[in-house]
């Protein structure tokens, strides 16, 4: 009955704060993570009080399920941003963009961690800095997804940054894998090919046939029906059966056999909207259905967030340093890629400055790096990150679409309407007409 209550008044707490985060023009996201961090463990939560905030980080991380299926219905709804029009339209694009800024984050990062090491040898170990790199790659799809749909962002810029943000976070599972493995290497003094190699793909084929097969399965059993609350019904019930599926593991021969829960939930996404007909028409009503969840999911989010790591100066360097060569590699990353795939100027400027959110995925990531010498290290050093990332990273998201001309200025655009901006009227010259 307690979390019962503790649920309603997380709600009620991050939906009464983003209308003061409205007025200050920051995104809803914003208003529910630091509606999170004031229930938490480190603000009224030291009160004890039954009912009201969360007293331990305990608590919160028994409400860990409804953070599972929150970013299973945000992955199935990316998933349904693969549709073949607009793959064929910037699915190259997508995905070179996708692994080139992964890949150039984890080696800006890699390097200006490993430098520190060299410098101060007893403050960060070169294993830690590796698996660091790898973890700098991920993006957080979730905030991404609230700052689109609260604004009604549409435009070139918001669809290729959709496909990135997924391509990102299969080229992350790889990059953390195969950083992890090293780093197992270098601690143990033997290099294990099934941990940086096999077992990643492995995880990788697992997710994309299961969530292709579920995707399919959805569209034939929904033809069964023609009711909208059934189907919606229906949709809701595979998710979350795509959700449990992910976290199923198993041995086969010795090799480790798993799955990603984002990468599942997007294939079944992404298969369902190109299978079915009416997919469109139906995700509108499951993403209504999902925003109490998705309000939970960052409230949560905001309450994990252990403040005591600020009070650790060399946690604050490393930190410092992981955000700053992160930040570096993410927006040059992204600036140089769009470059070479020839995007247009506001995507070329803007992208990268969306991509730095950071939050689940990579906290994933260091909870598996737990096992490693300086796995508190690396838990603490993603855990502040994460703080400034999601407190920072939407309202920058919202600034980078609207000067890219993807948001319509707040009070000139209805929540019940897409944001559809209407192209520039370009007058043609000439030499225009002649093909120059």
């Amino acid at each position: 009955m307690d979390y019962l209550i503790s649920l309603s008044v997380a709600m009620l707490g991050g939906l009464m704060l983003s209308r003061l985060a409205k007025k200050l023009h920051l995104p809803a996201v914003t208003a529910y993570l630091v509606a999170g961090l004031l229930l938490g463990p480190f603000c009224i939560g030291v009160l004890k009080i039954k009912g009201i905030g969360f007293g331990s980080l305990h608590e919160v991380e028994s409400l860990s399920v409804i953070c599972q299926v929150a970013l299973g219905f945000i992955a199935f709804t990316i998933g349904n941003e693969f549709r073949l029009s607009q793959l064929r339209s910037m699915g190259s694009r997508a995905i070179t963009i996708g692994i080139a800024q992964a890949v150039a984050t984890t080696i800006v990062v890699d390097v200006a961690l490993i430098v520190l090491h060299f410098i101060a040898p007893n403050v960060l170990s070169v294993p830690a800095a590796l698996v660091l790199g790898a973890i700098a790659s991920a993006t957080a799809p979730a905030a991404t997804l609230m700052v689109v749909r609260q604004y009604k962002a549409n435009g070139p810029l918001t669809k290729l940054l959709m496909l990135v943000v997924a391509i990102d976070d299969a080229v992350g599972l790889l990059l953390f894998s195969a950083s992890f493995g090293i780093a197992n290497a270098i601690e143990n003094g033997a290099l294990s090919i099934n941990g940086i190699l096999i077992e990643p793909i492995i995880e990788i084929v697992l997710s994309l046939g299961v969530g292709a097969l579920i995707g399919l399965a959805l569209d034939q059993i929904e033809r069964f029906f023609h009711s909208r609350s059934k189907r919606t019904a229906i949709s809701v019930a595979f998710v979350l059966l795509a959700v449990g599926l992910s976290d199923i593991k198993f041995t086969i021969a010795g090799v480790h056999c798993g799955f990603s829960l984002l990468l599942l939930c997007m294939m079944a996404g992404t298969v369902f909207c190109n299978v079915c007909d009416f997919s469109e028409e139906l995700m509108g009503r499951v993403d209504s259905w999902t925003v109490p969840i998705s309000i939970l999911f960052f409230v949560i989010s905001g309450a994990e967030l252990d403040l005591s790591m600020l009070i650790k100066p060399y946690i604050l360097l490393i930190g410092g340093i992981y955000i700053l060569s992160r930040t570096c590699g993410k927006y040059f990353g992204a600036r140089l890629s769009c470059k070479l795939t020839h995007c247009n100027q506001a995507i070329t400027k803007y992208l990268g400055i969306t991509l730095f959110p950071q939050a689940g995925v990579a906290l994933g990531m260091a909870l598996t790096a737990a096992s490693l010498a300086d796995g508190e290290v690396v838990r603490n050093v993603v855990l502040l990150a994460v703080l400034i990332y999601e407190l920072v990273g939407p309202a920058l998201t919202k600034i980078s679409l609207t000067k890219a001309g993807e948001i319509t200025p707040e009070g000139k655009t209805s929540a019940r309407r897409p944001n559809d901006p209407k192209p520039p009227i370009v007058i043609h010259k000439e030499k225009d007409a002649k093909g120059c």
